[in-house]
């Protein structure tokens, strides 16, 4: 070992280079990729992960399972980051480029034993890709435009087939295409220029088609929701084309199950992230009171504050009201008499979906620029109707026909939670498989 003053390493460190390190960066790869190989292909095994306090997770895609390890050697981590950005960019493939990359270490390191140099070998690799890249464009291509949906749908089932829900992939995939197609809208002018970039040298500014004069169109999965219920069997899985369901309940009784539009009147949906509950003064806030009189007066102008934005609100026309937070009887009493839906505790991402989907805003204060209160009208999302749904052990709001962006929700059904958890994996990977294809228009056969 060298001098650690003249490598630089002061702090009891050590330099290895040579044969030695590419043995084990090697050897640590291949670890890595022989703990996902058994996962591969469609007669690949489920691995059961168990964490430090007993949760238990059962699947069998590549990334899940590289996520859950520890892995400390800097080499093996580059393949766990690998099958992570797979996973974001393509969606599916991570088991098999974890595989793909290992292996391509492992012939590497056999040309370097007999004596080339690793430069030349890399050299080799890149060379390998172009020509590889340039075949399949060239002879293996086919415009998706041409084909059906047929090819769309097997796509699907080839992504699903190694999955928990491969049997049943004549159904799922015929979700899959459905939901990714229903949020279907036109692509700018940055988007098209995205997708070309892989192979296309059209710039940013390049129009919203293509050069036959055809629109381009993108889907963003953003807009599907997917939303998991226990109970019945995975075959009971549904689509809400052009819908959206929330998993929240109405806050009373009273309330009405469902709303429907009228006269052309579409029903209006108010998503707020703010209590709906009595005024209360502020934390540190002393009000010094000679008359006990003065005490009910205090009271009466706290009720009277709720009773005026709980009047904002309905007087804006919302009969749909949705928030973050808690809404209290002394609020309700007033959604119950006007005749409206309420819910409280919704999640505030669903409300940001389904903000988008219905073409309104999620309003996080009442306040405006002069410091009084109000509701704008143009923050009420659009839609054909509410309904609650008795769904497995609980209720959840369904909304019908959306006035926004496109957006779709699969409820999915299933015994328990692990199951319904690798069914969405699953989901998720052909719903990036099929999006892919339609926004690349191309597929290889």
């Amino acid at each position: 070992m060298s001098n650690p003053a003249s490598t630089g390493l002061f702090i009891n460190g050590q330099r290895e280079t040579g044969q030695d390190v590419r043995v084990g960066n090697v050897t640590a790869a291949l670890a890595v990729a022989n703990i996902v190989k058994t996962s591969l292909g469609p007669v690949g095994l489920d691995k059961m992960l168990v964490d430090d306090i007993g949760d238990v997770l059962i699947t069998n895609d590549g990334a899940t399972i590289l996520k859950s390890l520890e892995v400390e050697h800097p080499a093996a981590r580059v393949l766990v980051d690998l099958a992570n950005l797979q996973d974001q960019e393509v969606g599916d493939g991570t088991t098999s480029v974890v595989i793909i990359a290992s292996e391509l270490l492992r012939r590497g390191n056999d040309l370097v034993k007999n004596g080339i140099h690793p430069t030349t070998i890399i050299s080799g690799y890149r060379t390998a890709l172009k020509a590889a890249v340039s075949y399949i464009k060239k002879e293996m291509v086919v415009n998706v435009s041409t084909l059906g949906d047929e090819h769309l749908i097997n796509a699907a089932k080839t992504s699903m087939s190694s999955k928990i829900i491969g049997k049943e992939s004549d159904f799922f995939s015929k979700l899959a295409v459905d939901a990714v197609k229903s949020v279907k809208m036109n692509a700018t002018a940055a988007d098209v220029a995205g997708y070309d970039a892989m192979g296309s040298s059209r710039s940013a500014e390049a129009a919203v088609v293509v050069p036959n004069g055809k629109q381009r169109f993108k889907y963003p999965l953003s807009a599907i929701h997917i939303l998991k219920a226990h109970g019945k069997s995975s075959m009971d899985s549904h689509l809400i084309g052009g819908g959206f369901a929330i998993n929240a309940m109405r806050a009373a009784q009273g309330m009405p199950t469902f709303v429907e539009s009228s006269e052309g009147n579409t029903v209006k949906i108010a998503m707020l992230d703010m209590n709906l509950q009595r005024h209360r003064m502020g934390m540190g806030v002393q009000v010094i009171v000679k008359d006990p009189a003065e005490i009910e007066r205090i009271k009466k102008r706290e009720m009277d504050i709720t009773r005026e934005r709980i009047r904002k609100i309905i007087d804006a026309g919302a009969n749909v009201v949705l928030t973050t937070k808690g809404v209290d009887d002394f609020c309700m009493k007033y959604f119950v008499e006007a005749g409206i839906i309420c819910a409280r505790r919704c999640n505030r991402e669903d409300l940001k979906r389904l903000a988008k989907a219905t073409g309104g805003r999620v309003v996080t204060t009442m306040a405006d620029m002069e410091g009084n209160e109000t509701f704008d009208p143009d923050c009420l999302g659009g839609c054909d109707s509410v309904r609650e749904v008795r769904i497995g052990d609980g209720e959840m709001l369904y909304v019908y026909g959306c006035k926004g962006h496109g957006a779709s929700t699969i409820v999915l059904r299933g015994a328990n939670e692990y199951m319904l958890d690798e069914m969405d994996r699953a989901l998720h990977d052909s719903l990036c498989v099929v999006k892919r294809m339609l926004e690349s228009n191309t597929l290889v056969p």
